[in-house]
């Protein structure tokens, strides 16, 4: 694994940790939490297949 990579790893899980940081601070239920940030992971996952599929 080069450098690039585990920077980018470890940036990745900063920015988890502060999107689920900014979900706890509207004091929502966890279920709601959850489903929220499994959609985002989805259509996040789709855009990357999307440009994956493309080539870019």
């Amino acid at each position: 694994m080069t450098m690039l990579a585990i920077l980018s790893v470890v940036s990745l899980l900063g920015w988890l940790a502060l999107v689920i940081a900014g979900y706890r601070s509207y004091n929502l239920p966890r279920a709601k939490m959850f489903r929220q940030i499994a959609i985002w992971v989805t259509v996040f996952a789709l855009i990357a297949l999307v440009f994956k599929g493309l080539g870019l």
